[in-house]
């Protein structure tokens, strides 16, 4: 019986039947371009990923997806009644301490949710990364995503609890008016700022997971340096470095939409504060995305 026959190919025939097929080489960092058009062209299966996150969500429990509003209302009053009732907390200078707690709380806790699916993006679905080929960066987009699916009915809940505290004795007015419109587009920039800061931590604790522990820590001290329960400019202007506080992303877009809903005095539209708004968010979504696309050949290797 003759031996087998060898095929043997050259490099030129190799080269050509990539060409011809369109093949593309596994294992190594794609162009910027193509890795972008790439990510285009799953919009589609971002948009479902999203959707099925935000659903299982809590698909465990009796109340289901109704925790997705009860959460931040739960936290909300925690806050207010230690900080804005017992303690006082932010209410010199602050005609409505429960709206204004309440709009920090619901913004915050969008951001710091978003922030901690990018980082747990890739860690989650490793069996995904390892087994499909497609650009990593669906997954943190993703995430964040499926965490705006869920702010959208609490941001009405937000709304409603936040006109409903002016009619109570203690708190001043919050009337509806036309800066009311001008809320989307603050959240657009604050999700805008969220999805790149996602892009570096899913990047950051794919090359070192014990960061995922330090992060809850790290967002803490970030809800107290931002302004949720108490006015930033009110505690902190008083210091040389007051301002770096005030004019810090996540304070920026918390005054954003506090501009919007509420009458406070200290939290008038500002052009300014929409011009920083859109810098960090252009700024933090355009790095971070570079960050990420940087380690993209490394993700599921490690």
């Amino acid at each position: 019986m003759p031996p087998p026959l060898k095929r043997t190919f050259d490099q030129e025939s190799v080269d050509r039947a990539v060409q011809e097929n369109d093949l593309d080489q596994i294992g190594i960092r794609p162009p910027l371009g193509p890795y972008a058009k790439e990510l285009w062209k799953r919009r589609s299966f971002i948009q479902v990923l999203a959707v099925s996150k935000a659903e299982a969500e809590n698909q465990n429990t009796y109340l289901g997806q109704v925790w997705a509003l009860f959460s931040p209302i739960i936290n909300a009053s925690v806050y207010v009644l230690i900080f804005g009732f017992l303690l006082k907390v932010g209410r010199e200078g602050i005609e409505n301490t429960i709206a204004f707690i309440v709009v920090g709380v619901f913004m915050f806790r969008f951001f710091e949710r978003s922030v901690m699916a990018g980082a747990h993006s890739l860690n989650k679905n490793m069996n995904l990364v390892r087994s499909v080929h497609f650009p990593r960066a669906v997954l943190p987009i993703a995430g964040v995503l499926a965490e705006l699916t869920v702010l959208g009915p609490a941001i009405l809940v937000m709304c409603a609890i936040s006109y409903l505290s002016g009619f109570l004795p203690i708190a001043g007015k919050v009337t509806i008016d036309w800066y009311w419109l001008l809320l989307p587009v603050a959240v657009f920039l604050l999700w805008m700022f969220s999805t790149g800061c996602a892009f570096m931590v899913a990047r950051w604790v794919a090359m070192t997971p014990d960061l995922d522990n330090l992060l809850p820590h790290f967002m803490r001290i970030l809800m107290y340096a931002s302004g949720v329960i108490f006015s930033v400019d009110r505690y902190l202007g008083q210091f040389s470095w007051g301002w770096v506080m005030e004019y810090q992303p996540v304070a920026v877009y918390l005054y954003l939409v506090r501009s919007c809903l509420l009458n406070e005095p200290a939290y008038q539209p500002d052009g300014f504060m929409w011009l920083l708004g859109v810098v960090w968010a252009v700024l933090f979504s355009v790095v971070g995305f570079l960050i990420f696309w940087g380690g993209e050949e490394r993700y599921g290797r490690d």
